[in-house]
Order: structure tokens, then sequence, then C-alpha cells
């Protein structure tokens, strides 16, 4: 198969799929091996973020996602219907990166280092599946642990955990771990827009 139809195959798959498709999958459909499905994937990202469309193909955790560029999501909910959902409010944001720099970690450690009831926000970030449960600690009362999902790696542009900011300073550790800075600054260091992607 030439490469011109392979990369039309894989935005066919893409485009059928929605969601995020894993590279083994791609790699299956067109008889590649891990690493040459690697490298088409990587021409393709670099050819859609270069060329004059609309569309961009995002990797997230080993998988592929097709995409609207960021820069048009005013003109998309210009089309869609009105319903937007509520921003996330700043506690919301907060409770996402100590989530985000510490996972997983129980409710009880989040408003350790938060020092404020993170119930709301938890519940939030939950019904946007931002973050999951992701099992229970081993110790008395076995409370839940949060982490964060793909959907928070999409939303915020990310296409691994490894690509979160490195902090200069320590804020999102309990107290006795850390230097002490302003917790807004951090939010905003940390997850920058609520616009990056939809």
């Amino acid at each position: 198969m030439e490469l011109n139809e392979m990369q039309a195959v894989v935005e066919a798959l893409l485009f059928a799929s929605g969601d995020e498709l894993p590279l083994e999958r791609i790699a299956e459909v067109l008889n590649l091996d891990r690493k040459t499905a690697k490298m088409l994937m990587n021409r393709m990202i670099d050819d859609f973020r270069a060329s004059n469309r609309g569309l961009m193909i995002r990797e997230i955790n080993g998988s592929y996602q097709l995409c609207t560029k960021p820069e048009y999501y005013d003109y998309i909910c210009m089309m869609m219907e009105p319903r937007q959902k509520q921003a996330l409010s700043q506690a919301a944001y907060e409770t996402l990166a100590v989530i985000a720099y510490n996972q997983p970690i129980t409710k009880a450690k989040i408003e350790h280092i938060r020092g404020v009831n993170s119930d709301s926000a938890i519940a939030k970030l939950l019904e946007r599946n931002l973050i999951r449960e992701a099992g229970r600690l081993d110790a008395p009362g076995k409370p839940y642990l949060y982490e964060t999902t793909d959907e928070f790696l999409r939303v915020f542009g990310f296409r691994s955990l490894r690509d979160l900011p490195i902090l200069e300073f320590d804020d999102l550790r309990p107290e006795g771990e850390h230097a002490g800075e302003d917790e807004e600054g951090l939010t905003e260091q940390v997850l920058n827009s609520d616009k990056r992607d939809k």
C-alpha cells in the first residue's frame, strides 16, 4: 500500500472511530509493525499541523484522535446550540491540579493540601469525566483513590502525564513537603485554559 493511501485509511479510521484509536489497532488494520505505524502517525500529525485546515491529530496515551483545532473553538460554539457546559470553578481547577500531581490520591489528602472541603469540586470533576475512582486505599475506612482520565489529557492538550508542566516549587504536596506558594498562581500555571480543546 502506498504512503498516501495508508494516510487516507488512517484518516478514515480516526474519523469513523470518533474516540481515541490505539496505535496497535492502527498497525493491525494496516498490517504494519508498531514502529512503522508510529512513524506514520508522527508524519500525519506534522502534516496536519502544517496544513491550513480545521482538523488536527492528537496523541493521547499512545492512542490517536481526530480533533478540531483549538483556534476554531469559537466558530464551533456559534454553530452549536447555546447549551454550553458551565466553566469549572477555581476550586475545581485547584482540586484537579492537586489530583494530577499526586495521583492516585484520597479525598482526605486532597483536602489536607487545599485546606478546605472538596466534596463539590470532586463531584464536578467526576461528572465531567476529568477524574475517576482508581480503587480504594488499603487503610482504615478504605477511602477511594482518585486519578485523572484520558479526557483530562484531551481537554488540556497533553499526550500523557509526562507532559504536565514541571513545577519550580512543590505547592501541590502536603504541608511539610513544600516551600509554599500562591495557589492561584499554581492553578494558572498547571491549567492555563478551559478552552484548549472541547
